[in-house]
């Protein structure tokens, strides 16, 4: 007979948001155990692109990256125009960002977790909540380890906070009837690796059209193209397509990323000999696509809570910085000493989100409405980039590399604008 296991926090998921709710929490004390369906280094499709607000996040969680590569720039390219913006100097993040591949990425926030006290378990795919019966409150999951008979009995993890970090399947969320928002943008990314010589680069390029057929002889398609490069001769390059619904859209992106590959520079090495691995898409849960992120002791962090920004597809800093919140308010909770009292803390971890990131995602949302449309995109693209004090403000509002408190004339418009909008 196997014996229920005991936590203070039960965390579903070793990804970025999940790791650092898992720091955050053993920090203080509290006995965190984390389970995670794959087993490490695992890989995920992903940019690879850490901005500079994801690399403020990793400064707070104290890793180590010697090594890695630095950024210093963005690049954009299109409507002829190649134009090249240095990241900000601000007082909330660093003027840099960095670039690390995500099978290593997740490893080492994984790790730093573990450093912290966290109880890590590899390979413990989680099959559903155990739920109180007369209350509803999730109070456990059920997991079943990797290679287990499938005719015995899950595990059973029990703790008063369960957190789901699953990513965009977001299964036990959806378990217990939190479903996607269709009405909330939603993006697919597609990506691979070549071997290059640009690997090197302290940059990361962005390709703002892209052609079904010859560039500027074809018909334009909604999205974006990114080349960023990793250091030790690789690059991780791949196209993101947006979408202001979650609507397929009917877009073959396997086909799309094959003709840009066909009309890039031949010295850039983006050649089927030079690929490493396969050409993979995933979706991208954006603006707040599913909610509550708090209810009946179970919080929503990262892409489980569609937390991805959809002005530019990133994921890693908004799934940090919610399991940074929500550790804090799950500490703050554990220290009440009634479940009334607990739930009306971790109800402000909901509210904590929609003030740093509801008007910025609402901000998001309407982009997302104008430029899946591709002929509006090519005039902000034909005429913007030429003029380098727009593409500086539009760089900060894209990249969410703005102060909240104290910036320059940008940070205060972009401020006051989310501010004037309905929070997401």
């Amino acid at each position: 007979m196997r014996l229920d296991e005991m936590a203070d926090v039960i965390v579903v998921g070793a990804g970025p948001g999940g790791s650092a709710t898992a720091h955050y929490l053993a920090q203080t004390g509290l006995t965190v155990i984390v389970l995670e369906k794959g087993t490490f280094p695992r890989d995920k499709i992903c940019g690879d692109g850490l901005t500079p607000r994801a690399v403020a996040e990793i400064i707070r969680m104290g890793i180590n990256t010697d090594g890695w590569i630095r950024n210093y720039s963005l690049v954009a390219h299109g409507g002829g125009h190649r134009i090249e913006v240095p990241w900000p100097e601000l007082n909330s993040m660093p003027s840099y960002g960095m670039a690390r591949a995500r099978g290593q990425f997740d490893h080492d926030l994984a790790k730093r977790a573990v450093e912290s006290g966290a109880d890590l378990r590899e390979g413990m795919t989680v099959t559903g909540p155990i739920i109180h019966e007369r209350s509803g409150r999730v109070i456990g999951v059920e997991a079943r380890p990797k290679g287990a008979d499938r005719k015995a009995p899950p595990l059973r993890f029990l703790a008063p906070v369960v957190v789901d970090a699953g990513g965009v399947s977001a299964r036990l969320a959806t378990s217990v009837g939190r479903e996607k928002i269709v009405n909330r943008p939603m993006g697919v990314a597609t990506r691979t690796y070549f071997r290059s010589p640009r690997a090197d680069e302290p940059i990361m390029e962005s390709h703002l059209e892209l052609w079904d057929g010859e560039p500027g002889r074809s018909n334009l398609m909604p999205g974006y193209g990114w080349v960023f490069p990793l250091g030790e001769g690789l690059v991780n390059v791949g196209l993101g397509s947006l979408s202001s619904t979650a609507k397929p859209t009917g877009i073959d992106y396997r086909r799309l990323f094959d003709t840009w590959m066909s009309n890039v520079p031949e010295e850039w090495g983006f050649t089927p000999e030079n690929q490493v691995g396969q050409v993979r898409g995933a979706a991208l849960p954006m603006a707040f696509n599913r909610g509550p992120h708090y209810g009946n002791g179970l919080l929503l962090v990262g892409d489980a809570g569609g937390m991805v920004s959809p002005f530019n597809g990133e994921g890693i800093a908004y799934a940090m910085q919610s399991g940074r919140l929500a550790a804090d308010f799950i500490a703050q909770a554990l220290a009440r000493r009634t479940l009334g009292q607990q739930d009306r803390v971790l109800r402000q971890y909901q509210e904590e989100l929609r003030s740093e990131l509801g008007g910025y995602y609402t901000l998001g949302r309407i982009f997302a409405s104008l430029i899946e449309k591709p002929e509006i995109m090519h005039l902000c693209v034909h005429y913007g980039l030429p003029r380098p004090t727009l593409m500086r403000l539009v760089m900060k509002l894209l990249s969410d590399g703005y102060d909240r408190r104290d910036g320059d004339w940008m940070d205060r418009l972009i401020t006051a604008l989310t501010k004037a909008v309905p929070s997401a």
